[in-house]
């Protein structure tokens, strides 16, 4: 098949993909759209002032600074609240509604949510249905599931359940509830029913750089992938995958970790500012040593003047790097 990839979305990290890195990694790559982090539905319409504080974006027509469309994300049991909650986020302005299936968390799973239902087809479509039903015609319909729940006895029902209740694209994290984010990803098992159902596929799992993101596709039959931790390894990997760039080298992404300072210091978005960036530099260091060198010297701060200090000297340090 043609390994060019057509389509490439950044994945919904709970904790990890918020407003802010959504904004800096769509500032550097060639995104065609963000799915954001779930909003949980139990019973009842969310508040609207919970959509916007998820999504700012919201606020600009459901779209980042640069463009590039974000998407609503929905994670419930109930396809009545479900569809009617969609129907809000639409009306708010996001580009369309992703519904997960996918999120292994014990405890939405033990709240019936998530990949739990991985093991209810019949749910699935229910809610799927719902929601198709109260989304207007024109806004795309989409779910994130996995293989399955312990196995992937059930995954061909579950994708015959979201393409039966009319969704419009299906995003396989293609492993399962049990394998958590262990290597490898089975790919393949995409692959084996891509062809039978009449939806668009997305591939999800273990793309890491440009040789990963060909195979997945080889592998699952589809040019359109979702990009998780591997869009935080490597911050310009969408841009790699398309052809456009190599990847970023050190000295640029020194001057990027200075910008996404500068967007933490944005007026009550700083507060996570310190566990945030550290958490980033552990995905980092799977591609940058250097990012492994920032980590032990900023490990103990927790003021963020005292981190950027830091931040700023190591960069000049290493601002033409030796082993690059």
């Amino acid at each position: 098949m043609n390994l060019n990839v057509n389509k490439i979305t950044l994945a919904p990290m709970e904790g990890v993909a918020d407003v802010l890195m959504r904004e800096l990694l769509t500032s550097i790559n060639h995104y065609d759209l963000c799915i954001t982090e779930f909003v949980r539905v139990v019973k009842g319409l969310i508040p609207r002032h919970v959509y916007h504080k998820l999504s700012p974006e919201l606020l600009n027509s459901g779209f980042t600074s640069n463009g590039t469309p974000v998407r609503i994300q929905l994670l419930g049991q109930h396809a009545a609240w479900m569809a009617e909650n969609a129907n809000r986020a639409i009306a708010l302005g996001s580009q369309g509604i992703d519904l997960n299936f996918g999120c292994p968390a014990k405890t939405v799973n033990k709240s019936k949510g998530g990949a739990v239902l991985l093991k209810s087809p019949e749910t699935i479509y229910q809610i799927v249905s719902a929601v198709r039903e109260a989304v207007p015609e024109n806004h795309i319909v989409s779910a994130k599931v996995r293989l399955g729940f312990d196995d992937t006895s059930l995954f061909e029902e579950v994708v015959a359940a979201v393409a039966d209740a009319k969704a419009n694209e299906l995003t396989v994290h293609a492993r399962t509830k049990r394998d958590g984010y262990k290597p490898p990803a089975y790919w393949q098992h995409i692959g084996e029913v891509a062809d039978k159902y009449d939806i668009d596929f997305c591939a999800n799992g273990e793309i890491w750089d440009l040789t990963s993101a060909q195979q997945c596709m080889k592998e699952s039959k589809t040019n359109r992938l979702m990009l998780g931790r591997g869009a935080l390894a490597m911050p310009n990997l969408a841009n790699v995958i398309k052809g456009t760039e190599d990847k970023m080298s050190w000295q640029l992404l020194s001057q990027l970790l200075m910008h996404y300072a500068e967007l933490e210091l944005d007026g009550d978005k700083s507060y996570y500012f310190s566990s945030r960036l550290k958490q980033w530099l552990r995905y980092l260091k799977m591609q940058y040593p250097q990012a492994e060198q920032l980590f032990q010297r900023i490990k103990t701060m927790t003021q963020k003047q005292e981190i950027l200090a830091e931040i700023s000297t190591l960069t000049h340090l290493t601002i033409v790097p030796k082993h690059e």
